[in-house]
This record gives C-alpha cells, sequence and structure tokens, in this order.
C-alpha cells in the first residue's frame, strides 16, 4: 500500500509535515486514518502526518542532513567536509558522533571564509584554538571535543601525521556523577504513575542503562528465563548482558500486555522506538512532581545504580561489566562518591554542640 503513496515534505501551518499523495482509494483512506496525527488539509487537498522520525523511517525517507551549516561554508571547504564526512563513515563512527565533530569543524571552516582549511599551518590552529578560549570562552568539554574534531581531520583525511602534538590542550575539569538518594528515587517511581514511563525510569536505574540504551531495547532483548537483557552495540559498539531485576517482571509483563510493543520494548506514539528527548522530559517532569529540586539528567539514574551498588558492597569490577565500561579508571569514580569511611568523619565544628 505505501509504495502506490508519493511522500512530500513540505510545510503546513508552520509545522513540518510530510504530504500523503495518491490516487483517490478508499481503502488507503480507510488506512491512514488509523495513523496518529494524520489529517486532511483542506487548502493543499492532500493527507499529511507530522514530519518525525518514525514515520520518515516507516516511508523509507531520507534523514534530517548531518550538518545544516553548509551554505555558510565556501564551496572548496565543502569538498573538505564531505571528504570529512565520508572518512567518518568508512571508520564505523556513530551518527551522533558525525554530527558532533561536523558541527565542531563547521565553526572553523566558517570563520575561513574563502580561505582553504587545508593551507592551515600549526600557527594558525594553535592561534584559533586561543581564540576559542580567550574571545569564545568555550568550556572545557566542547573545547577538547572542539580540539578532536580538528585533530581527526588533520590526522585523519589529510593524513598529517602528530599534528597536535605541538599544541597543549586544556585540563579537563574532574566532575563526579551526580548521585539520587534511595528515599528520592522511590519519590520519583511513585510520582510517575504512567506504566510505561514509570518501568522505562525502573529500568534504567535497575540496571543502569544509559538512555540510548533503554530507547534501543528490543523484545527480543529481553530473556525472563534466565532474567538477562542483551544490551546490543552500546557506546564503543560493544555488547553485553544485564541483570533484569526480578522485581519488575510482573510490572514489565503487565506492561506488555497494556501497550502490545511491535519491535522496540518502548515504542513512540507513531511507532517506532521511543525518542530520547521523550524520555528525559518524563525524567524532569517526575523530579518536578516529587518536589526534588536539584540540577540532574537521566543520566543520574545510571550513576545512582553503580554508586548503590559499591555501597551494598560489589565488587567493582563486576559493576565495570554491568555499566559497559572500557577502562576501570571510569568505574573508579564512584568510588570518590560511595565511600563511607570519609563520609562518617566529624567534622571539628560538631564537638561543640
Amino acid at each position: 500500500m505505501i509504495e502506490t503513496i508519493h511522500f512530500e515534505i513540505g510545510k503546513h501551518r508552520d509545522k513540518e509535515v510530510i504530504f500523503l499523495n495518491f490516487d483517490y482509494d478508499l481503502k488507503i483512506i480507510a488506512i491512514i486514518k488509523t495513523w496518529i496525527g494524520c489529517k486532511w488539509s483542506q487548502t493543499k487537498k492532500l493527507w499529511y502526518v507530522p514530519n518525525v522520525l518514525e514515520y520518515r523511517n516507516k516511508f523509507g525517507l531520507k534523514p534530517a542532513p548531518i550538518y545544516q551549516t553548509k551554505s555558510k561554508i565556501s564551496k572548496n571547504n565543502q569538498l573538505q567536509l564531505e571528504k570529512y564526512i565520508e572518512t567518518l563513515q568508512l571508520k564505523g563512527y556513530s551518527p551522533n558522533t558525525i554530527r558532533t565533530y561536523c558541527s565542531e569543524l563547521s565553526q572553523l571552516l566558517i570563520l575561513l571564509k574563502d580561505k582553504s582549511v587545508m593551507e592551515l599551518d600549526k600557527e594558525r590552529i594553535r592561534k584559533y584554538i586561543l581564540y576559542c578560549i580567550n574571545e569564545l570562552k568555550l568550556s572545557e568539554n566542547t573545547l577538547h571535543s572542539r580540539m578532536n574534531a580538528i585533530k581527526f581531520y588533520y590526522e585523519k583525511v589529510l593524513y598529517q601525521e602528530k599534528f597536535f602534538v605541538e599544541i597543549p590542550r586544556p585540563k579537563k575539569q574532574h566532575l563526579l556523577p551526580k548521585v539520587i538518594h534511595s528515599q528520592d528515587l522511590k519519590k520519583i517511581f511513585d510520582h510517575t504513575p504512567n506504566l510505561k514511563h514509570n518501568t522505562m525510569l525502573k529500568l534504567a536505574y535497575g540496571m543502569g542503562l544509559r538512555v540510548s540504551e533503554i530507547v534501543n531495547l528490543k523484545i527480543v532483548d529481553i530473556d525472563s528465563k534466565n532474567m538477562q537483557v542483551f544490551i546490543e552495540r552500546s557506546k564503543g559498539k560493544k555488547d553485553r548482558y544485564a541483570n533484569l531485576p526480578e522485581t519488575i517482571l510482573a510490572q514489565l509483563r503487565e506492561y506488555f500486555i497494556d501497550y502490545k510493543p511491535k519491535q522496540y520494548l518502548f515504542e513512540g506514539q507513531y511507532g517506532g522506538k521511543y525518542s530520547v528527548r521523550s524520555i528525559q522530559l518524563v525524567f524532569k517532569q517526575s523530579m518536578k512532581k516529587s518536589g526534588i529540586n536539584k540540577d540532574l539528567g537521566i543520566h543520574s539514574l545510571r550513576h545512582s545504580f553503580a554508586t548503590h551498588l559499591l555501597e551494598n558492597g560489589t565488587d567493582v569490577r563486576f559493576i565495570q561489566e554491568l555499566l559497559g565500561h572500557k577502562d576501570i579508571r571510569t568505574t573508579l569514580l564512584y568510588t570518590e562518591v560511595s565511600d563511607h569511611s570519609v563520609r562518617k568523619i566529624k567534622s571539628p565544628l560538631d564537638n561543640f554542640n
């Protein structure tokens, strides 16, 4: 049926939509009217649906372009950016990493105007980094991201090995993981009445999952007999298994019966996997309803999982495996948050009481 429809991305009432153009057919109309968000445009005389990822995937339409600043970059440097993207793709970088790297390199290409990026030497790049520090006042993390993007271009696209050796990097800020107290976690779950939302948040904490791992979970990944969940191609393209909490099993079955997901465990209202942005908003709303006024993101559920395991005496090497960390040093950060002995030390001020 979809093969008989011509899809066209456009705007309707200032909103991005996908128009459905087809010969009049009552059977097709009956089917598309069941699609969430499908409406008839009286002015265009066409049916349309929201221009969202779920529908673009359903119709086989191309995703949004990786970079949006092409018109601001000279033609010569546009060619270099295209080579840059191809190299990133050939090396198997994820779409998110490609998008980030392209965005960072594009800032340099825009600034260059008609000057070719291939002509820049180490001294010019060094001055550009100083410009990012002193004029743009980029944060340490953004600066490292921009330097990594530029380094990749000169060393992997132009094959200028050790191009960045003489350019020092700013010291990275030492950030500790933000952890939620177990009592506050209970409040968050209690103030998330929606069954789907509640199940997502409990799995995020109960298995220490990244938000990308939650939305990518498929029904076939759940092994209730062995109480394990297969996490496919997570960060670093690494597969692993996570332990399914026993207390969530009954709720998971109830959710499955009520929502009847088809492929992904958590699906959006238009079908396809649930969006990362939506689950982040769910967490923020639950925090607000719980009265927890802290600057925390959904990733803090993963931090809390690791910290609480440490506090319960779990060996850090097992936690590393459950979290899918490549380097044990990443996991050891949680020891700085969960050190009971240090927290039991009384301040001298308390002796005055």
